[in-house]
């Protein structure tokens, strides 16, 4: 039999979870880049050999089923796959954020905080493994490099094996008062499809619509397909699907359709997935002969003298709205976003990437600029402050305006 296609409201789904379904976070970038472009993706694993025939159930009993999920163990294969409609972010990050070894910035090419930007665009195989909540590890896979993310125990590695770089913390959450752009290892930088829906399913109760939308195959495993829709007008996000291990409750693939029409912007789905215990062996770590090594806290020790400087007031910061709508507002970023602490100037090769993007917008709030990608917008006002979210450019202008 078909699952039940009824819609379920979110009244029904928000006391699942403990109350943590509060605020849909993932619309907020990870990272502002340029244009604020912070979502990765997953593409879809396998073709789907044909809807599996499984018992009926309600989206309240699907969503009951991910959170009572309590997958400690897997190792599987990942592609990735972003379309956000923009060029390649491979070496803008570098310049956007100062990291780089070669780069005038004096960072890490292995700095997750910048490194992991790239899989902002473009097509990439990752490799991910875990053991519980202390042993991690994420590899992105290229032509003839890896890069490996390595969580074990209080020790977090991570390796760029095209540059023999090694990045080392003993505090994977870094300084909370640092600047996150340097120095900090992202913590919950969301990697495998679960961790995707977990992000999904903190919607808000008054926001959000929950139903089930018929069955799938991923990586060889039968799934249900949860379809989750903003109420509210005015965002970038048609649906979001997340398709549900019916055995173990574990989300194997994510897809977020745009509303705008087109190919789906986020599609995360494993390749191949096993639940068993990885080797204890996959988490072990020792820099190869002849890496350079950067440690974190001195890296997070210059960041704060150029903060405590005042070479990087990044302002106050805030969120307007809530749900499907929400706009991070960053007030007085002190320049465009992406220009060099000394001198507040955006490297050529940023400044080219930025205008190429760039919408000239006027209202209430004077003149600006709308950074438009096909799910994350960012306006950039004259006087440094940036709405971004993942809402249509009216929104972002009305809350400009509104914010006058």
């Amino acid at each position: 039999m078909a699952p039940n296609d009824s819609a379920h409201s979110t009244g029904e789904a928000g006391d699942l979870a403990g109350g943590r379904r509060k605020a849909v976070r993932y619309l907020v970038p990870l990272a502002v880049a340029g244009v604020a472009a912070g979502t990765i993706g997953l593409v879809p694993a396998l073709a789907s050999s044909g809807d599996p025939d499984l018992p009926k159930i309600t989206a309240q009993e699907l969503i009951e089923k991910i959170a009572a999920s309590d997958t400690q163990q897997l190792s599987g294969t990942v592609r990735i796959t972003t379309d956000l409609g923009l060029p390649s972010f491979d070496g803008l990050a570098g310049s956007l954020t100062g990291a780089g070894g070669d780069g005038d910035g004096g960072g890490s090419s292995a700095d997750p905080s910048s490194k992991l930007t790239e899989l902002a665009s473009g097509t990439h195989t990752v490799r991910v493994a875990a053991d519980g909540p202390d042993r991690q590890k994420v590899s992105v896979l290229e032509d003839s490099s890896e890069y490996s993310l390595i969580r074990n125990g209080d020790e977090v590695w991570a390796y760029d094996s095209a540059s023999n770089e090694v990045f080392h913390s003993k505090d994977a959450a870094g300084h909370r008062d640092a600047p996150r752009d340097k120095g900090a290892l992202p913590s919950e930088l969301p990697t495998t499809p679960k961790e995707f829906a977990d992000e999904v399913l903190k919607a808000s109760a008054d926001t959000t619509s929950f139903r089930v939308g018929g069955t799938a195959q991923v990586a060889g495993r039968d799934a249900y397909r949860l379809v989750v829709e903003p109420k509210q007008k005015g965002s970038t996000v048609k649906a979001v699907t997340i398709a549900v291990d019916a055995e173990t409750g574990t989300p194997l693939k994510v897809t977020l359709t745009p509303g705008g029409g087109g190919k789906a912007v986020v599609d995360a789905g494993f390749t191949k997935v096993d639940f068993a215990r990885p080797a204890a062996s996959t988490f072990d770590f020792t820099p190869p002969k002849g890496a350079q090594v950067t440690e974190a806290d001195e890296v997070e020790k210059e960041a704060h003298r150029e903060f405590e400087g005042g070479k990087r007031d990044a302002g106050g910061f805030e969120v307007i709205g809530e749900g499907w709508t929400a706009i991070a507002t960053i007030k007085g970023a002190g320049g465009p976003v992406g220009a060099t602490p000394d001198t507040g100037e955006l490297p050529p090769e940023a400044g080219q990437f930025l205008d190429s993007l760039g919408d000239k917008v006027t209202g209430k709030f004077g003149k600006g600029t709308v950074f438009s990608t096909r799910l994350v917008n960012a306006l950039m006002t004259e006087d440094g402050t940036v709405y971004v979210g993942a809402v249509t450019k009216d929104a972002l202008v009305k809350a400009a305006d509104a914010a006058k």
